[in-house]
């Protein structure tokens, strides 16, 4: 059973930092791509961050490059990968709940990559395995 769990939200002031968690155990076979989602209420999800399991290559949404930096830890092999999502300086309107999310799937993978930054229902639709959230709230 693929599991995702997020973890390192909170309530930070503007200026701040965090680095959200999110360990993920996936089949052997491994995951083709990690990436990080956001979704404030009453809104669409947004990809901000991708990142590709094997080979690391990273994609930004473009407006959040300077201040994202996503990577991961899969030095325990395809299984049991942790990928990390840092955010500096944080700013007011980074406060929603962020989702990590797991796909096999290069096409989806690459899919997505190219629309990073986009807010659309569609977003992320192509990942099968996702996180419960870690909250993250930034106050001005």
């Amino acid at each position: 059973q693929v599991q995702l769990l997020e973890s390192g939200g909170g309530s930070v002031q503007t200026g701040g930092s965090l680095r959200l968690n999110c360990v993920a155990s996936v089949p052997p076979y491994g995951s083709y791509c990690m990436a990080w989602f956001r979704q404030v209420p009453g809104k669409e999800r947004e990809g901000v961050a991708l990142i590709l399991s094997v080979g690391g290559v990273r994609y930004y949404a473009d407006y959040l490059k300077d201040r994202f930096t996503i990577s991961q830890d899969n030095s325990k092999g395809a299984v049991n990968n942790t990928v990390y999502l840092e955010i500096d300086p944080l700013k007011p309107e980074d406060s929603a709940m962020y989702y990590c999310a797991a796909s096999t799937n290069a096409p989806d993978c690459l899919a997505t990559a190219k629309v990073l930054g986009v807010t659309d229902r569609k977003i992320g639709l192509g990942f099968r395995y996702w996180g419960q959230g870690t909250q993250v709230t930034v106050d001005s």
